[in-house]
């Protein structure tokens, strides 16, 4: 099947984990900032080299040379401009990218101006897009970083952004010792809000986390949430699994039908289900899948795991033999799912499934 050409949705991609390895190098020259590699082949290969670890902690230590080129309102705006036109290339139709304003602030500019820089580029790709034909539609997610106390800073910054670009919060970093209760306050005031919320939970972290996202986060989504595999029991009768009973939280999780951001190459690389095995045969997605879960297949981070959504769509049709229709479903589930108004959602579904029927079509 021609996956690059089928409509697709992104929902967890982080603006500072897609630059162009050339876009680093380019960057990094006008700021000053040193690099390991400074050839646009064995610097892509160093990051895909060094994310592959196994750990999070190490995956994340990675974007010291990514977020160390985005200090500025002109290379920001660079970034989230190719970032639109990456995605385009693959017919993605809507995506939201989510970083962390904190972590632009070392050349001068405010939280505000970082947030409006990156709107500017989205602005500049989706006209860029549309203009040629195309169609794509954006939306940004403000990051806090969890083991920063500027959780409520970032949060208002959010809201106040509310009406330019910015549809969602989140928290990010280092899972393990960091729980949303942390920063309760700033979930409290997105609640009085009314401001959706996703948060990085089941990643780095088990249940606790997952539970603490859903309690204290009010999360509408889960970014990754693969570890909830960790709440099902299976029972097995001479190889074949005879029962499966949900623990409380997947029970939650299911009966809400909570998103599931997962992202199988960064959950691979970053030892997300190491519990389960090291291979790609055994990620909890199809489980997860399978049993009702409301899954979507993102990227995560497109430079680090030297992928895109076309190649993580793929990844699943090669492991688990999913169809047409399975991955139609995963995209549904994701403009489902997006942080946009019910009509807007409802007309992402309907370019989903035209585009689908026109591919089963020609198939």
């Amino acid at each position: 099947m021609d996956i690059a050409s089928l409509p697709k949705i992104s929902l967890h991609d982080h603006l500072d984990g897609g630059l162009r390895p050339q876009t680093i190098i380019e960057l990094a020259q006008e700021n000053g900032h040193e690099l390991p590699m400074n050839n646009a082949l064995d610097l892509a290969k160093w990051f895909s080299k060094n994310a592959n670890s196994g750990s999070l902690e190490r995956y994340l230590s990675t974007f010291e040379h990514t977020v160390g080129v985005m200090q500025t309102a002109a290379s920001l705006e660079r970034v989230a401009y190719e970032a639109v036109m990456d995605l385009a290339e693959e017919n993605v139709i809507y995506a939201e990218y989510r970083y962390a304003p904190e972590q632009h602030l070392q050349r001068g500019l405010s939280m505000d101006e970082v947030v409006e820089a990156v709107q500017d580029g989205l602005e500049r790709g989706m006209a860029e897009v549309n203009h040629s034909g195309g169609f794509i539609r954006t939306g940004q997610i403000i990051t806090a970083m969890r083991h920063v106390d500027r959780a409520l800073e970032v949060a208002e910054l959010a809201v106040r952004h509310r009406n330019n670009g910015v549809v969602g919060f989140d928290i990010a970093g280092a899972e393990e010792g960091f729980l949303p209760s942390r920063h309760k306050v700033a979930f409290d005031y997105l609640a009085v809000e009314l401001f959706p919320c996703t948060i990085h939970a089941g990643e780095g972290s088990g249940i606790e986390s997952i539970k603490d996202a859903i309690v204290t986060g009010r999360a509408l989504r889960l970014g990754h949430g693969v570890r909830l595999v960790e709440d099902i029991m299976f029972s097995r009768t001479e190889g074949e699994t005879d029962l499966v009973v949900l623990g409380p939280v997947a029970q939650w999780v299911h009966d809400r039908q909570i998103i599931l951001e997962v992202s199988p190459s960064s959950n691979l690389q970053t030892g997300a289900f190491s519990m389960l095995g090291d291979t790609m045969a055994d990620h909890p997605i199809d489980i997860l899948y399978d049993l009702g879960f409301n899954v979507t297949v993102n990227t995560d981070n497109r430079l680090m795991s030297a992928t895109n959504i076309t190649q993580e769509m793929q990844i699943l049709v090669d492991t688990f033999s999913y169809t047409l229709e399975d991955l139609e479903q995963l995209q549904i589930n994701a403009a489902d799912g997006a942080f946009q108004a019910h009509g807007e959602r409802e007309e992402l579904i309907a370019i989903i499934q035209e585009g689908f029927a026109e591919a089963r079509c020609e198939k």
